[in-house]
């Protein structure tokens, strides 16, 4: 385990991060020109926003300075030593299209790798004034009212649970729509569209399960290891093992129970 002042000096500086990458989002979102382009790719249309990559360039600015042996793999601009002993792992804007329609459920996601397994994780929404942040030692929300701990709820029984998935539409294949069908069927209650937002939600205990498909990256769903373990939570891929590095497909849920219902149907069309 790393030493725990390690962790805290880590734990306040991915604040700083936050902080930084904040200050460079908020003056681009609900305006008209945020420098919007498309990616395009596999993927169809594929945003990326001035926002995006002026956040990723702050982030890892403040690393250089600060931890300049450290590794950084970001959805902008590539990887520098992802082999190093710590690697900060970011995605400046999760949830491109929800900022460019001026919804306040995208985020910024910061997490640390340390000896290859993902330690630390914030999930940012600098607008509302959040960030979730957590480790093995538990997590905690920061936002004006002060600090609190992360707890999730318990919810053994599918089908009392609250679950959530970005767009299963675009996202999920067909073996993976179904899949997603027969999980949604079983739930009392589905939302959709929060991107990693609900990820934040899973660690608060307001919702019990999360599933996302294969074309997710390590810098989409990293950062939910430490922060919803770190609440009492479990984070696996679809064949209920540990999730890799290169990403892919996802669940994570405040209890085991529930996760282990759904993981019956998310088997049959897992990777």
């Amino acid at each position: 385990m790393l030493a725990p002042h390690t962790l805290q000096a880590l734990d306040a500086f991915m604040l700083d991060l936050n902080r930084a990458s904040g200050e460079v989002i908020l003056p681009l979102f609900r305006i008209q020109d945020h420098g919007l382009e498309d990616k395009g790719g596999a993927a169809g249309f594929d945003p990326v926003t001035l926002a995006d990559k002026g956040a990723e360039a702050a982030i890892r600015k403040l690393i250089a300075q600060h931890y300049p042996d450290h590794g950084v793999i970001g959805e902008e601009y590539g990887e520098d030593r992802p082999d190093a002993e710590f690697v900060w792992v970011l995605d400046p804007v999760d949830g491109t299209r929800a900022f460019i329609a001026g919804l306040p459920v995208w985020t910024t996601l910061i997490s640390l790798r340390w000896q290859g397994d993902p330690v630390l994780g914030s999930i940012g929404q600098p607008y509302n004034g959040e960030v979730f942040i957590g480790h093995a030692g538990g997590s905690r929300l920061i936002n004006r009212f002060g600090e609190r701990p992360l707890k999730v709820r318990p919810c053994p029984n599918l089908t009392d649970a609250i679950v959530m998935t970005t767009d299963p539409h675009s996202y999920f294949d067909g073996a993976e729509l179904g899949a997603w069908n027969q999980v949604r069927a079983a739930a009392k209650l589905t939302r959709l569209g929060c991107d990693a937002y609900a990820y934040a939600m899973v660690a608060a205990g307001t919702v019990d399960l999360v599933v996302e498909s294969r074309v997710c990256k390590c810098w989409d769903i990293e950062v939910a290891v430490p922060l919803i373990e770190g609440a009492g939570g479990v984070v696996t891929n679809w064949r209920g093992e540990p999730i890799g590095r290169q990403g892919g497909q996802i669940a994570m849920a405040g209890d085991r129970a529930c996760l282990d219902e759904a993981l019956v149907a998310l088997k049959r069309s897992a990777d």
